[in-house]
């Protein structure tokens, strides 16, 4: 403890892992202030940190390392295609008045994003895991409502112009939820071409 590093459960060596696509630098600067000022109007829920930020392509939950990192390899020699990325406007998952996600959908490169998750897939069905029951829809999340079945959405500031970005990087990343939200780590990157 004290490293900062997510430590592995030494008995399994089991991660919670997820790949994704990391928003760059000036992207996440761009969206800091407006978090902040969603945050503020909206307390009912916890907004992601500008450094969390991502575009999720594939979550898989607890399993063995060697199982995510075989699918890393089989990604690296047939990687996916890189992609021209822009993120679109606000939206929310939930029933009726209740949201309880609020994300950003993608402007371009959504089509992209989904034949990257696709591949993604590909290769976590041909490593045994199980398949995604839901459709792939490209979104970052932006917050999830502390209440379990969602909460009322209040008006949200304008949405900055974010600009586009080349997206050539997947990152596998391991998770640890704590109290205070989920810490990200880096467990792989990989280019896209």
């Amino acid at each position: 403890m004290g490293t900062g590093a997510l430590e592995e459960d030494p008995r399994s060596l089991r991660l919670r892992a997820f790949y994704g696509l990391p928003v760059p630098e000036p992207q996440r600067q761009e969206l800091g202030p407006f978090i902040a000022s969603c945050a503020s109007r909206a307390p009912g829920f916890r907004w992601t940190p500008a450094e969390n930020l991502h575009l999720t392509i594939r979550f898989i939950g607890s399993v063995e390392r060697s199982v995510v990192e075989a699918v890393a390899d089989a990604l690296a020699d047939r990687p996916p295609a890189a992609f021209d990325l822009q993120l679109g406007g606000i939206g929310t998952f939930g029933r009726g008045p209740a949201a309880r996600v609020v994300w950003l959908g993608l402007q371009s490169g959504a089509d992209a994003a989904a034949a990257v998750a696709a591949r993604v897939e590909e290769e976590c069905l041909r490593a045994g895991l199980i398949g995604e029951d839901r459709p792939f829809r490209a979104h970052l999340t932006l917050a999830r409502a502390r209440a379990r079945y969602g909460s009322s959405l209040p008006d949200l500031p304008a949405l900055p112009k974010l600009r586009p970005w080349w997206a050539e990087e997947l990152i596998l990343y391991a998770s640890r939820l704590t109290r205070s939200g989920a810490i990200y780590e880096v467990v792989r990157s990989l280019l896209l071409t």
